[in-house]
């Protein structure tokens, strides 16, 4: 690289001075020896023709990332090898700590406290910012092709393609209306800023409204009327942030319309909360009740309408109308618009997501992945595999296996197929013989039929990962370490052994680490699952909520504004402001 420098400058500077060349002596580096340089008109210098035939070789490969999410915002974060070319499409030129956007609805904390512009995460790094909307992925031609955010003079927006070697879509999922009728037209979703701005105009206007002198009793109560449809981590910790905010800032504020609030969940399992504890469904349920927010389980929505809506009573099949003055919907994920069509594209349209491969590879596209919300590992069974791991652990190719034969590839199939270890994990079993039903001997050796037999409830242990934010910001990471050791793990490969095929793969798998999930319940009280079964519920916890949300903020400003957010909110109090 520096020589081609060097003479790409000196074949420059005598091109526009002549005289130059024929004074020029330059002593060459390898020998000690003279080189002259003459005019332009003379044959290309060997070295400098060596030199861009180099750098041809050693072009970037161009890297498009779609989204700046969680999961495309730790790829890009994580990534630091220079030999990319990075490009990244988004219609948001921001990332958003979404965990925070229940806090947004309600003023406890400020919009712009939990964004972070994308181009101060990525200042100090080579990369290409997009504002845009990608609307449709080539996969054959390797091409995107998106939608400017911005209008032009026109009227209309402009469109532009990028190609790319490797593309990285991480445009995470929209809210999930089960085709329900009405849910688009009225109800409110959770899932950006901009949605949790809106809420909290809303709630605002519906306090406005109420206080009218011309509004009657019922229409009052049914403006103040909040109904929230899903019992989930969103939905539970938003109705816990509107209660406060009620009763801690709002009921100071309009005293004469207090009283007719009230705070509906609407869900159509048997509890709220179904993917925590035991212990903390049953605490969140009871304080609820205590607090006044009326919990309606089993019920399941069939229609919203602009100011009532429908509900199936599971136990009793009896359909129940409810009054509302606003209502948000917190039911679930479901694919983008653009994502289904890629799937379509590739062969996956009865999914739900695009599936990838434990390497997070789109199955059957060598360079395009998938992170996030948008996709989902289908992680492999050992039985579709049974055959190929006995023969691969088989190496005398007695038609046997021992128990030692098993041990020495044991590992990799841990890693390979992480079921396995679960399923160790959960029957106590110490040792290989105990999964085969075997004496502790080493001298036994069971045969395919035997061996199947083992292993033929391990794959009943595989479960697909829930879409947090915690597991595509480990899979973002993940992604981009491998992108960081491509070429020596090439060399190299450091992952398992492969069983059908030859030799190993190039990376170790992806593997999540839980490391345990919240639910703010409201009245500066916690619930949290932490790893190794540890249950904590009450005001400690909401402190431990705090200080790891605030360690978990992308970049020091976020953290100091969040803080002081807090700490306004203690002193003054939430803004009311409709703004």
């Amino acid at each position: 690289m520096h020589g081609y420098s060097f003479y790409g400058k000196a074949s420059k500077a005598f091109h526009q001075y002549p005289s130059l060349s024929k004074l020029l002596l330059v002593f060459t580096a390898s020998g000690g020896g003279l080189l002259a340089i003459t005019g332009g008109q003379t044959s290309p210098n060997p070295a400098y023709a060596d030199a861009v035939q180099a750098h041809g070789e050693c072009k970037k490969k161009k890297v498009v990332v779609l989204g700046t999410g969680w999961a495309g915002m730790s790829f890009l974060k994580t990534l630091n090898n220079p030999s990319y070319d990075v490009h990244v499409v988004s219609p948001h030129n921001y990332f958003a700590f979404t965990p925070l956007l229940p806090s947004v609805t309600c003023g406890t904390v400020e919009a712009r406290s939990i964004v972070e512009p994308i181009r101060c995460i990525t200042k100090k790094k080579d990369v290409q910012f997009r504002e845009a909307v990608c609307y449709k992925i080539d996969a054959e031609k390797k091409k995107v092709f998106c939608r400017s955010s911005q209008e032009t003079n026109l009227g209309g927006k402009e469109e532009f393609s990028i190609d790319y070697d490797y593309l990285i879509i991480a445009m995470g999922a929209k809210s999930n209306t089960f085709n329900t009728p009405g849910v688009e037209e009225h109800a409110h979703f959770l899932k950006s800023v901009e949605d949790a701005l809106k809420i909290r105009q809303s709630v605002i206007d519906c306090f406005e409204r109420a206080s009218l002198p011309s509004v009657s009793e019922e229409e009052r109560r049914r403006i103040l009327h909040f109904v929230i449809v899903g019992g989930g981590p969103t939905g539970v910790e938003f109705a816990a942030e509107l209660h406060d905010f009620v009763n801690e800032d709002l009921a100071k504020l309009y005293p004469t319309v207090k009283d007719y609030v009230k705070i509906t969940i609407l869900e159509a399992g048997d509890h709220i909360l179904n993917m925590f504890d035991k212990r903390i469904t049953a605490f969140a349920e009871e304080k609820f009740q205590r607090d006044g927010i009326d919990l309606k389980t089993g019920s399941m929505v069939v229609k919203v309408a602009e100011k009532e809506i429908s509900t199936k009573v599971r136990a009793t099949g009896q359909f129940v109308t409810l009054p509302y003055g606003m209502a948000v919907w917190s039911t679930g994920i479901g694919p983008r618009a653009e994502v289904m069509d890629f799937m379509k594209q590739i062969g996956q349209s009865n999914r739900r997501a695009l599936c990838t491969d434990e390497w997070l590879r789109v199955v059957g596209c060598d360079n395009i992945y998938a992170l996030g919300d948008c996709a989902t590992i289908n992680q492999r069974r050992v039985m579709e595999d049974i055959a190929s791991i006995f023969s691969k652990a088989d190496k005398d190719k007695s038609g046997t296996l021992s128990i030692k034969e098993f041990q020495e590839v044991v590992g990799d199939l841990c890693e390979r197929y992480p079921q396995l270890e679960i399923y160790l994990k959960n029957k106590q079993m110490k040792n290989m013989a105990d999964l085969l039903k075997t004496s502790q001997s080493e001298s036994v050796e069971v045969d395919i039929e035997t061996f199947t037999s083992a292993l033929s409830e391990v794959d009943s242990q595989m479960k697909n990962l829930p879409a947090t934010a915690q597991v595509a910001a480990q899979q973002g990471a993940y992604l981009a370490n491998c992108f960081n050791r491509m070429e020596e793990c090439e060399q190299c490969p450091e992952g398992p052994l492969r069983f059908r095929g030859v030799g190993r793969h190039r990376f170790h798998p992806f593997r999540y680490k839980h490391f345990g999930q919240f639910a703010p319940l409201g009245g500066e009280q916690t619930a949290a699952q932490l790893p190794g079964d540890w249950i904590s519920i009450g005001h400690s916890t909401q402190w431990l909520w705090y200080s790891v949300y605030a360690s978990k903020l992308v970049s020091w400003r976020t953290r100091i504004l969040v803080i002081s957010d807090w700490g306004r909110r203690f002193i003054f109090g939430r803004d009311s402001s409709r703004i």
